[in-house]
């Protein structure tokens, strides 16, 4: 067995074997092709970047504070883990700053998302003036989309509160947590391939994933309920794409780290089956993807929406109930 073992690595290019390669030795190694394909996408994430930043200019001009900062925020996640991804594509080694990076400013706009549905009815005090009392549907994803058998919750100052920490934990912890990460990675004691019961990653990681789940949950509860009062708003679309830039950031690069972990992805020399996976397919789609909900945001948030009128809301309501007696 040691003598095949011995002759399976000396079939095995030692590039495979090595960490990330650094940016000066991707550069050197780029074929006509490569360089285009490298030059588009950084185009992509600077385009991305300067959409953000004239959609910031008008936010900023032509709305009122508070709602204008928390739409500067959310308009920034896919701003920034394109930025990032650009980053992490040309420096392959910080690919784990990079993530990172991007995953504790998507933490921020998890809560800011909650916050944006507050803002859009009046604001805290509008909100529970509105919504005081009334039953709240809580079987909602990603928790409890199945449990349909849960009572029915009435909405209240505590229930709100609970609901904005539930959201706010993951984007405290989350950045402790990414921090601390970044920390024992320097010392040796954080490696994503490391499944051992020993490893740090082993912890870390699920425990980041049910934070994750904890803070969507206050989201989707008040979005279910309230987005009926919010489609004038094009509030839907918006809720779409922060859905899809979190399945994009979060599930999709799970999956494809688990796929180059496992081997199912190869080896391409300079970058081993790892590298490859993180740093060439996963911030190169990101950067793509990104881009393009730059664009569908702009859009989305490049406008002026009328205030929320809950009267017509209302009259609707009631002019169907008659209609129906």
């Amino acid at each position: 067995e040691l003598e095949e073992l011995e002759a399976l690595n000396g079939t095995i290019d030692p590039a495979c074997l090595q960490a990330p390669p650094l940016a000066i030795d991707i550069i050197k190694q780029l074929d006509g092709f490569e360089i285009c394909l490298y030059s588009i996408l950084t185009c992509m994430s600077c385009a991305s970047l300067l959409l953000y930043l004239e959609l910031c200019v008008f936010i900023y001009r032509k709305l009122p504070y508070p709602k204008k900062t928390t739409l500067i925020w959310i308009n920034g996640a896919a701003p920034v883990i394109a930025t990032m991804s650009c980053l992490g594509m040309w420096i392959p080694r910080a690919v784990m700053f990079t993530d990172m990076t991007s995953n504790s400013y998507f933490a921020v706009v998890v809560y800011k998302v909650l916050v944006l549905l507050v803002e859009e009815l009046g604001g805290s005090n509008a909100f529970l003036a509105r919504f005081s009392g009334k039953p709240f549907r809580i079987s909602t994803g990603p928790c409890c989309c199945c449990c349909r058998c849960l009572p029915l919750v009435p909405m209240s100052r505590r229930m709100l509160f609970w609901l904005k920490i539930g959201s706010l934990q993951y984007a405290i912890l989350k950045t402790a947590l990414s921090v601390f990460s970044i920390v024992l990675w320097t010392n040796g004691n954080f490696d994503l391939s490391n499944t051992e019961i020993t490893g740090a990653a082993i912890w870390i990681n699920p425990f980041i994933g049910v934070l994750t789940i904890t803070s969507l949950w206050p989201v989707a509860i008040v979005f279910m309920n309230v987005n009926v009062f919010l489609r004038s708003l094009n509030m839907i679309s918006k809720y779409a794409m922060y859905q899809l830039v979190l399945v994009l950031s979060q599930l999709q690069t799970s999956i494809i780290n688990i796929l180059a972990m496992d081997g199912t992805i190869a080896c391409a020399p300079p970058f081993s089956s790892q590298a490859r996976g993180s740093t060439v397919l996963s911030q190169q789609m990101m950067i793509m993807e990104m881009f393009i909900i730059t664009i569908v945001n702009y859009f989305l948030y490049h406008r002026r929406y009328d205030p929320v009128s809950f009267e017509e809301h209302d009259n609707e309501k009631n002019t169907n109930t008659k209609l129906q007696a």
